[in-house]
């Protein structure tokens, strides 16, 4: 049984459900299978607040459009919590139990009998408290049930041909932020800013870390390769600096590099 057959048998034992819908290429796959085996039964919901990045719901939109699946945009308030405004370790926890308990109140006023999120089994093996939260409200990760890691995901976004397949991952704003530095508003928006600006410039995997004046910007190899050249390097620190900052340098990308404990990234350039 191949890896989108696999996905589909675990959500053929599902009656009806919601889709926690990033617009990521994780979620995507999900909400795409469940489409197929639910169809009607099925809704995709995006959650809003200050941490979503620029873009993303347009994103998200477009691939529900494109999915054909229907699609609802809720906001949360994740920034009210203490737990989450701390940014300790377990900031992941207090987002997802408000996303969840958002999500499951959809669910209850539409009849639906369950929440699904677009975790992978790869996700297992990293610092994932958010997995939690869902287990505490009952939520169900499909792609953990079939077995999936992120290559199959991806694999089956092409088989589906969804336009997302080769989309890098955008966790929330707040990941840019080292733990024990507040969540606040003004700093959202700052590091979304700076991406933001850095998307334009024609950057696709991208972070900006943030660590007060200094943006430490994680790129990917190739628009590393890019940021290395005196013209590009110009160009991506004066966008930076417009964004507020005072400092900028340039490492190669890491996904989740503020959860390790062990010594920083190399530092190319200053």
């Amino acid at each position: 049984m191949g890896a989108l057959a696999e996905l589909e048998a675990v959500l053929a034992g599902v009656p009806s459900a919601v889709v926690a819908f990033s617009g990521g290429v994780d979620s995507s796959v999900v909400a795409a299978a469940a489409a197929r085996v639910l169809g009607e039964r099925v809704v995709a919901v995006t959650a809003v607040s200050a941490a979503l990045a620029s873009g993303e719901l347009e994103g998200a939109r477009a691939l529900a459009s494109e999915i054909g699946i229907e699609h609802q945009v809720v906001a949360t308030h994740e920034l009210r919590r203490e737990g989450y405004r701390r940014n300790g370790r377990d900031r992941c926890y207090h987002c997802k139990v408000e996303l969840y308990e958002v999500l499951d109140a959809v669910a209850e006023r539409r009849g639906l009998a369950t929440v699904l999120s677009g975790a992978n089994a790869d996700d297992l093996g990293d610092w994932r408290p958010g997995l939690r939260a869902a287990a505490e409200r009952g939520v169900r990760h499909p792609l953990v049930e079939a077995g999936l890691g992120k290559a199959e995901v991806r694999a089956i976004a092409r088989e589906l041909g969804l336009p997302n397949a080769a989309k890098p991952a955008s966790p929330c704003l707040s990941s840019r932020l080292p733990y024990g530095t507040p969540v606040e508003v003004p700093t959202l928006r700052q590091v979304d800013r700076a991406e933001t600006a850095l998307k334009r410039l024609g950057y696709r995997e991208l972070r900006v870390r943030h660590f007060g004046p200094l943006a430490r910007v994680e790129l990917g190899p190739d628009d590393l390769r890019r940021a290395t050249r005196v013209e590009g390097r110009r160009a991506l620190e004066d966008a930076v600096r417009a964004s507020g900052y005072a400092e900028v340098r340039v490492e190669p990308f890491v996904s989740g590099s503020l959860n390790r404990l062990g010594r920083p990234l190399p530092i190319v350039g200053t």
